[in-house]
């Protein structure tokens, strides 16, 4: 039975569309999205249009931005002789966090997982070999611990080796199943001061 309207029950829909939000979880925000002073909520949906047109992948590592270049790759005094590879933008946002990684990264936008029909051609693996070209000493294999984030370290790592580029992946602080995104920073410092030769 719907408990709303047609507006407020469109409302609830669309909200509960989003990733982690559940049916309950949309009501709450609708109620708070109406209760909010009308100028708020259209800062808010003008928010939302802005950034879906005008946001885009980094040309050089594919995370989100508005800018040409995102503002890790394009500020000078970061270490570009060293990538951090991880899955998503979320991943480097959990890793800029801690404050203490000055190298650069390349966001894959997903992981290899055959039972998802997602492939190597899927990612951004080609895009990653292709800044292999330029003078880059170390790749950080950073992607999460997961059946999918091993199966693409190992095949990265694969790809690299015949480089001569060292390879590195972090260490196992980070749980096996979980995401970079949802762990602490002090782990995270843990992993990366803890990465190992592939």
């Amino acid at each position: 039975m719907k408990l709303y309207s047609g507006k407020m029950n469109r409302l609830v829909e669309e909200l509960s569309s989003l990733p982690g939000i559940g049916e309950k979880s949309a009501g709450r925000l609708a109620d708070h999205l109406i209760r909010m002073p009308e100028e708020r909520v259209r800062k808010l949906a003008e928010a939302m249009v802005d950034a879906r047109e005008n946001v885009h992948f980094c040309r050089e590592c594919f995370t989100l931005t508005d800018e040409e270049l995102c503002p890790v790759c394009s500020n000078d005094t970061r270490d570009h002789d060293t990538i951090m590879v991880v899955e998503d933008t979320r991943d480097m946002q959990a890793y800029e966090k801690t404050g203490k990684y000055t190298g650069v990264y390349h966001v894959l936008q997903g992981a290899i997982s055959p039972m998802l029909g997602i492939g190597p051609n899927d990612i951004k693996l080609k895009e990653l070999m292709k800044r292999l070209e330029g003078d880059i000493k170390e790749v950080i294999i950073a992607t999460n611990s997961s059946l999918e984030g091993e199966t693409t370290a190992m095949y990265i790592s694969k790809l690299i080796k015949p480089t001569g580029i060292r390879v590195t992946r972090i260490a196992s602080g980070v749980p096996v199943g979980g995401d970079l995104e949802n762990i602490d920073e002090i782990t995270l410092l843990r992993a990366l001061d803890g990465r190992v030769e592939l």
